[in-house]
């Protein structure tokens, strides 16, 4: 039995129509309904920072499908304080310790005009490349503006209230002696530091003591300095735990995701959008952090950061918007060795869209169909494209160097009447091949392949007879390669289709794939022994 299905049958589609039914409920306008995601601007984004603003644009596109004009906001935070230095940037950094980021240099030379400008410029740029549409905002721009002041305004009037709740909340008392808002010292430039002890309602302004943090571990001594800063203009930031509610209500921001590591912000910054600015906050849904295989989470600061043009180096955009778009729940342990299996997987669910593949559970099947469907932004290909296991192209393409290295896989990939003629998808396809061959097959690990005794046997007596064929004249190795598989199969009782899959899924971690006589010839005897043997 087929479930109720809303939209294109995805989780996006279910939050962007409890979205609507919340906002129905609210009996607010929604003309143009705005979604958020917050960019960070402190250190290399990494594919997790990639994943809240590819999340936001899913549910914009699946309100534009139950139709509703929507648009993201991309928000960078570049006027936060730079913590720490980041593993491998210049170590000069730490003269600029807990400044903000936009009034930094840019340390990898000046293609930017600052620190927070070149980090909020690489993942826009990934969203670029994965087509993602947005409305760019610059936290340093937003502050310079003065669209703020009323809120900035509305929130410290009632900080003495704000500093109750935040410790009733959370147990933090930090803002029962401070004010919830961070000037720029006028002398030394840091943030953080200078401690807001007054705010003058009448001038906007806020009376501040430069006296020093402790951030981490580490103290940042003040310099000592007292002064002023006023709120309608970039010289100094509300604190996270009240600022988002701020920006919620400036921007009419309708949706925004959180991660579990802001968690007790996020439930701040609801409680002040609605009791501090009458304004009902936004919808949220909680996602899990990405963790790297050591299950360390992936962190700008530490260092094991995979960013989206890491990932685009050997992956189409599509197999990443799938990694990001196909579910929402759970820890994600990701690295660039996932990248063949979702180039894999994209074709998989593209064959299931065309109808070349099947699946009998119909409820799952549309939701497959609509999760393609959002990683081709609603507007899929007409028509099923040629499929090649990413595994096979690595292979031939770590076989060829020079000028024509394209043609010649090309003339294999005939060879094997995998594809018919040139297109621009499998030249794409070629060239990331070749990016990973070079640079990434050399030190790979083997994929994990179960054995049981039987197929050892059989493997071992396959590896023996290829070896034996190196050292005499064959004229017809293909064929014979051919026979000799289907012929240690049956004698060790194994299915022929079943042992071929095997060999597929040893060699190119496929279930299927070119003619193995042919191609064993192609990689070579001694290649083909010395892989199965990783496996024996």
């Amino acid at each position: 039995m087929i479930e109720n299905i809303i939209g294109k049958g995805t989780w996006i589609d279910k939050v962007a129509n409890t979205l609507i039914m919340r906002e129905k409920k609210l009996n607010r306008n929604i003309d143009l309904i705005k979604v958020e995601s917050g960019l960070g601007a402190s250190g290399i984004p990494h594919i997790g920072s990639m994943g809240d603003a590819v999340r936001a644009y899913g549910i914009s596109l699946a309100l534009q499908n139950l139709g509703y004009n929507s648009e993201l906001i991309a928000y960078s935070d570049d006027m936060d304080g730079l913590r720490k230095i980041p593993s491998g940037f210049p170590p000069w950094l730490k003269d600029h310790i807990a400044k903000p980021v936009s009034h930094i240099p840019d340390p990898f030379g000046e293609c930017h005009n600052s620190y927070g400008s070149h980090m909020s410029s690489l993942l826009l740029d990934g969203l670029d490349r994965v087509d993602i549409k947005y409305r760019f905002k610059s936290a340093t721009e937003v502050y310079k503006s003065g669209i703020l002041i009323d809120a900035i305004d509305q929130i410290l009037t009632k900080s003495e209230y704000l500093g109750q709740k935040i410790s009733e909340f959370v147990g933090q008392n930090k803002f029962l002696n401070v004010l919830p808002y961070f000037p720029v010292c006028k002398n030394c430039g840091k943030l953080y530091v200078a401690h807001a002890y007054k705010y003058l309602t009448k001038n906007k302004k806020i009376l501040y003591e430069c006296s020093g943090i402790k951030i981490g571990n580490k103290e940042i001594i003040g310099c000592g300095y007292k002064g002023e800063a006023n709120i309608g203009k970039a010289e100094g930031k509300l604190a996270w735990k009240v600022e988002f509610a701020a920006r919620w209500k400036i921007f009419d921001i309708r949706f925004e995701a959180y991660g579990k590591d802001i968690m007790d912000s996020v439930k701040i910054n609801d409680w002040i959008c609605e009791e501090i600015l009458n304004f009902p906050h936004p919808l949220h849904i909680k996602y899990e952090m990405f963790l790297d295989k050591r299950g360390k989470k992936i962190s700008k600061s530490a260092g094991n950061v995979l960013t989206p043009q890491m990932w685009m180096k050997y992956g189409t955009p599509q197999s990443l918007l799938l990694l990001l778009f196909k579910r929402i729940t759970g820890t994600r342990h990701v690295g660039i060795d996932d990248v063949p299996s979702l180039m894999d997987e994209y074709d998989f669910y593209e064959d299931l869209y065309f109808g070349k593949l099947k699946e009998t559970n119909q409820s799952k099947m549309i939701k497959l169909r609509g999760i393609y469907e959002y990683v081709n932004h609603l507007n899929p290909p007409k028509s099923n494209s040629n499929h090649i296991p990413y595994r096979l192209l690595v292979q031939q393409t770590s076989l060829f160097e020079g000028k024509d290295q394209i043609e010649k896989v090309y003339e294999r990939l005939q060879k094997y009447r995998l594809i018919s003629e040139k297109s621009n998808d499998i030249i794409e396809k070629i060239h990331l091949a070749f990016n990973w061959s070079k640079d990434i097959l050399s030190n790979e690990y083997s994929h994990y392949i179960s054995l049981d005794i039987e197929q050892k046997k059989a493997l071992r007596e396959l590896v023996t007879t290829l070896r034996s064929y190196l050292i005499r004249e064959n004229n017809n190795l293909a064929n014979d390669i051919q026979t000799l598989i289907y012929e240690t199969s049956k004698k060790y009782g194994i299915e022929p289709k079943n042992f071929f899959r095997l060999l597929y899924q040893i060699l190119i971690n496929s279930d299927r794939g070119p003619k193995l006589g042919n191609y064993l010839v192609d990689l070579g005897i001694a290649r083909t022994c010395e892989i199965i043997e990783k496996y024996l």
